[in-house]
C-alpha cells in the first residue's frame, strides 16, 4: 500500500491562518493500522471515507465475518460531518480497497485489490494470485453487484470511473502477465453499468509501467496518466502496416471478449516518465504521448480543462529530454496543459524547497463550464536533510489557466501526532476543502482524520449562484443545489399550471428530490429560506 508520510501535518486542529477555519473535524477511531486510501464527493455532498482494516472483535457482529486480514472499508458522512452509515466488506485474506467513484445513480462502484477466494462477502472464486474486486453499491451501501477480475498472474486495482453511457472503465496493473510485455503493465477493462464485462486491454513497454489515475473524457472515453520506466516495443513493418500491436488480441478465457494488446509506441527521455495514454468510449486507444527530462519524473494526476488537459507530478529533472523547465532545488512540481489531441500548450515547474509531492489539482470553471479560471493544486513538502519551518506541511498553489502562479500558503497544525499521513483531499463547489487521512501516537493504531476547512482566499474563486440542479433534463432523480448561505429553508416544485407537487424541508446546500412520478414536460423549482431569500429554476422531466 503506498503512503505518503508527514512527519507534522495538520490533521488534528488546523489554526485559522490565511483566513481559514475548521467547519467540522470527524475522528474515526481504530485500535489497528488502517489504510485510508480516498475520500469520495457525492452528487448530493456528502461524503464516502474509503479504506481497509482489521476488524476488530467488537466491530464483527456474526462469526461468520471472523477473519484475520484486511477488509473494505467505507464510512458515509453528511454534510455536517455526521456519520450516516459504516460497512465493511470481507474476503478470507487480505483485501484492500483502492479507489471508488460515485455513480449517477447516487450510489457507488468500488474497486480493490482481493487476495481471496469465494467466501464470506466475496462471491466469485480467485483467478489466481491477486485479482481486482469490484462491489457496486447503492446510496446506503447495500451490494447491487460485484464482479472479479483477474487470471492466472497478480493484478492491482488503482482507479475507477463512470463515463457517459453509465458504463465503467477499471484500471490497474497486472504483473510478469503472459499476454504483457514487461515487468508490470497497466490493465484497463471495460465494463456495462451491470458489471458485464465488455472488453479488456493490456499497455505496455519493455520495463516497468504503473496506471497511477484515471480521469472520464468529455466524448466517453478515459485518459490515463501511467508511470513509466519503460523503452518503446518496436513492432514489425507488416504489423505496422496492418495497424496491429505485436499480438493485437488474445482469446480471454474468462469471457468471449478477446484481451487487446497496445505496446508502447513511444522512447523514454530518462528513468522514469509521464505516459499519457487516451481512449476512446469502446477503449481503443486513440493517441500516447511521453513526456521526460533525463532523471524521474513521476506523474500523479489529472484534470480536465476547458480546451484539454492539466497533466501534474514530480520532477527531479533538469532541462532536458522534452522537459523545457528545470528544478530549483529537491523535487520540483511540473505541470503540463494538453489540448484534447494530446499536444503540449505550456509547461511549467513550481518548489517549495524540498521534496514536493501533489496530491491533488483542481480546474475551477466558469458558472457556464465553458472556459476555465485557473487551477488549485494541494500537497505536502517532505523533508530531506535539513527541516525548516515550512517543511513537511500541506500548501496549497492557485494558479490562472496558463499556469502562473498566483498566490501560495501553507496550512499548519497544532497538538500534532508523532505519526500523520495525508491521503486525499477535495475540492468543493462551495469553495471549502475536505482532507482526509490518518493520526496515531503510534504505528499500528491509526485513526482516521476527516476535517473540512473553509478557506476565504479560495471561496472567493468560486463564481456564485442561487439556484443550481443537476441532472436537467432528468429520469428519476434530481439534486437542487441552493449557492447562499441559510440554516432552514423549503424546496418547492410547481408544474406550469401554478400546481404545487412537492415540498420538502431541508438544512442542506444539496438535497435530492424524486421525480419518477412526473410526467414528461417542464416544472419550476422555488427555493424559500429562513433568511427570506428566494430563488427559481426551471427543471425539465424527460
Amino acid at each position: 500500500m503506498k503512503k505518503f508520510y508527514i512527519g507534522a501535518l495538520f490533521l488534528c486542529t488546523v489554526l485559522g491562518i490565511s483566513a481559514q477555519e475548521v467547519v467540522w473535524q470527524k475522528d474515526i477511531k481504530s485500535s489497528t493500522q488502517d489504510f485510508l486510501s480516498q475520500v469520495t464527493t457525492t452528487i448530493d455532498q456528502q461524503y464516502l471515507i474509503t479504506g481497509s482494516s482489521i476488524q476488530s472483535n467488537k466491530q464483527q457482529t456474526t462469526e461468520s465475518k471472523q477473519n484475520n486480514g484486511y477488509d473494505f472499508h467505507l464510512v458515509k458522512l453528511n454534510q455536517q460531518g455526521n456519520e450516516v452509515w459504516e460497512k465493511y466488506f470481507s474476503g478470507q485474506n487480505h483485501d484492500y480497497l483502492s479507489a471508488t467513484v460515485t455513480t449517477q445513480d447516487g450510489g457507488f462502484l468500488l474497486a480493490g485489490t482481493s487476495y481471496s477466494g469465494k467466501g464470506l462477502d466475496k462471491k466469485e472464486d480467485s483467478k489466481g494470485g491477486s485479482d481486482i474486486w469490484l462491489i457496486r453499491i447503492n446510496e446506503f451501501g447495500d451490494e447491487l453487484w460485484q464482479k472479479t477480475l483477474g487470471s492466472s498472474s497478480d493484478e492491482e486495482a488503482r482507479s475507477v470511473i463512470q463515463t457517459i453511457d453509465l458504463g465503467f472503465f477499471v484500471a490497474g496493473n497486472v504483473q510478469n502477465s503472459s499476454k504483457g510485455y514487461g515487468s508490470k503493465d497497466v490493465l484497463i477493462t471495460k465494463l456495462d453499468k451491470s458489471g458485464k464485462e465488455l472488453s479488456q486491454l493490456i499497455l505496455g513497454g519493455k520495463g516497468l509501467d504503473e496506471v497511477e489515475k484515471m480521469i472520464p473524457t468529455k466524448d466517453g472515453g478515459a485518459l490515463l496518466g501511467i508511470y513509466s520506466r519503460s523503452s518503446e516495443v518496436r513492432v514489425s513493418g507488416s504489423e505496422k502496416d496492418s495497424g496491429m500491436r505485436d499480438a493485437d488480441s488474445v482469446s480471454n478465457v474468462q469471457n468471449s471478449n478477446p484481451v487487446s494488446r497496445n505496446s508502447k509506441q513511444t522512447e523514454n527521455f530518462g528513468e522514469g516518465d509521464y505516459w499519457i495514454v487516451k481512449l476512446d468510449k469502446n477503449g481503443k486507444v486513440e493517441w500516447e504521448k511521453n513526456f521526460g527530462g533525463k532523471g524521474d519524473d513521476h506523474i500523479r494526476t489529472l484534470a480536465l480543462t476547458s480546451t484539454g488537459f492539466i497533466i501534474g507530478g514530480e520532477s527531479r529533472s533538469e532541462r532536458s529530454g522534452n522537459k523545457t523547465v528545470g528544478i530549483e532545488e529537491g523535487t520540483d512540481l511540473w505541470l503540463i496543459s494538453l489540448n484534447d489531441r494530446g499536444d503540449e500548450q505550456w509547461q511549467k515547474s513550481y518548489n517549495f524547497k524540498n521534496r514536493d509531492i501533489l496530491m491533488s489539482m483542481s480546474v475551477l470553471h466558469s458558472a457556464d463550464d465553458k472556459s476555465s479560471k485557473g487551477i488549485l493544486l494541494g500537497g505536502y513538502t517532505q523533508a530531506e536533510g535539513r527541516i525548516q519551518t515550512d517543511d513537511e506541511t500541506f500548501w496549497m498553489l492557485y494558479l490562472d489557466h496558463n499556469g502562473n502562479e498566483q498566490w501560495r500558503k501553507h496550512v499548519k497544525g497544532e497538538s500534532r501526532k508523532k505519526e500523520e499521513r495525508l491521503s486525499d483531499l477535495k475540492l468543493n463547489r462551495d469553495g471549502s476543502i475536505v482532507l482526509a487521512g490518518t493520526s496515531a501516537e503510534e504505528l499500528g493504531k491509526e485513526n482516521w482524520k476527516i476535517i473540512k476547512l473553509g478557506d476565504k482566499q479560495v471561496d472567493q474563486l468560486i463564481e456564485k449562484y442561487d439556484i443550481k440542479i443537476y441532472p436537467n433534463p432528468v429520469s428519476d432523480y434530481a439534486y437542487v443545489e441552493i449557492g447562499f448561505d441559510f440554516k432552514d429553508a423549503d424546496i418547492l416544485l410547481y408544474d406550469m399550471s401554478g400546481r404545487q407537487l412537492q415540498s420538502i424541508k431541508t438544512k442542506n446546500r444539496v438535497t435530492k428530490i424524486n421525480t419518477q412520478a412526473l410526467v414528461q414536460g417542464a416544472y419550476l423549482v422555488t427555493i424559500k429560506t429562513d433568511t427570506n431569500k428566494m430563488a427559481n429554476a426551471k427543471l425539465i422531466k424527460k
